[in-house]
This record gives C-alpha cells, sequence and structure tokens, in this order.
C-alpha cells in the first residue's frame, strides 16, 4: 500500500543541491514503505533545511553536541492521530532538520552524489522518526539494511560503502540522534 506524505518543506537557507519537494517527498514515502507502516494513512512530516550556525544550535541543545551535524530527527510526542480528523487518516511523524552545507560537504568528501547523500539522509531521518535507531549493532545493521535496500531501489550505490573500504566501525548512534 502506497504512502502519502503531506511535506512542510522548509528553506531557511539557500543550498544549491537541494532537491524538489517531490523528490524529498518520494524518499520519505520509499523509507515509510519500506518500513511496512504504509497502512492506508497520510503521515504528516516536516523537513527544514538549516544552516550550520542553527544546526549547531540544535545539536547543541538537543544531543549536547557544540558542532552542526548531517540530520536531526524530532519524532513527534505522540505519533498517534491527528486531532481533528478521522480516527486512522493521518499519522504526525515528526520534523527532520537537515544542515545543506554538511550535506555537501560530506557528499564530496565521500565521493558520493549530492542527490544521493539528500537521499539517504532523508530516509535515515525518516527511520528515525518512524522508530528505527542504531545505537546496537543489531539496531544497526537493521536500519543500515533498510537504508541500503531503499537506495538500490532508487539507483543508487551503498552509501556505507566506503566506511567498508576505509575500515570503519559500524555506527554506534553517535552520527545522528533521534530526538
Amino acid at each position: 500500500m502506497k504512502a502519502t506524505v503531506n511535506l512542510e518543506l522548509q528553506a531557511a537557507c539557500e543550498v544549491a543541491s537541494l532537491p524538489d519537494a517531490d523528490d524529498v517527498r518520494g524518499w520519505i514515502e520509499a523509507a515509510i514503505h519500506s518500513a511496512n507502516v504504509a497502512d492506508g494513512r497520510g503521515f504528516d512530516i516536516v523537513v527544514r533545511v538549516v544552516d550550520e550556525r542553527e544546526s549547531r544550535e540544535l545539536n547543541g541543545r538537543y544531543r549536547q553536541m557544540n558542532k552542526p551535524t548531517n540530520v536531526l530527527a524530532f519524532p513527534a510526542a505522540d505519533p498517534g492521530e491527528v486531532p481533528g480528523l478521522p480516527a486512522g487518516s493521518r499519522r504526525t511523524l515528526g520534523d527532520l532538520a537537515i544542515c545543506g552545507t554538511v550535506v555537501e560537504r560530506e557528499a564530496r568528501e565521500q565521493g558520493k552524489t549530492p542527490a544521493g547523500h539528500w537521499g539517504h539522509l532523508l530516509v535515515h531521518g525518516t527511520l528515525h522518526l518512524l522508530g528505527y535507531d542504531h545505537r546496537t549493532p543489531a539496531e544497526a545493521r537493521e536500519m543500515e539494511s533498510l537504508e541500503v535496500r531503499i537506495l538500490a531501489d532508487r539507483g543508487f550505490a551503498d552509501p556505507y560503502a566506503l566506511r567498508v573500504a576505509d575500515t570503519m566501525p559500524p555506527t554506534t548512534g553517535q552520527e545522528t540522534e533521534s530526538l
């Protein structure tokens, strides 16, 4: 069953590589579908593209880390029904804050296309909003396998292939945190 996503895309800064709203929605829908939560309801999500100052501020406030980060996920306090709508019609997921300049820099440094890296971080953040995490090796394997499959389905390479080439350890929850 296809998920319908009501997306509010906020561009708080200019970023040349920012995907258009249809592409952003497509990545989010792919994550929802792959997580097997597309049950006919609609999903509401806010994606805010921020600069490094705002990212650093949010990361400091919510993760006590004084540096910008690529994506922060803020799940809705109660990811249940939307007040005022018939039961079962919509679900609020929450908000993603994505730092556009960090996305572009990481894509360059990691030899990825900006489009593929945007897609990966949109999927990664959406999975956090759906309750996935990577604090333990088992959680990381589950979440990463979904991400790899989603990106492959859309024609993009394994976003973790570079880590294997560089013999980097699996993610530990220090990269992106669900808040």
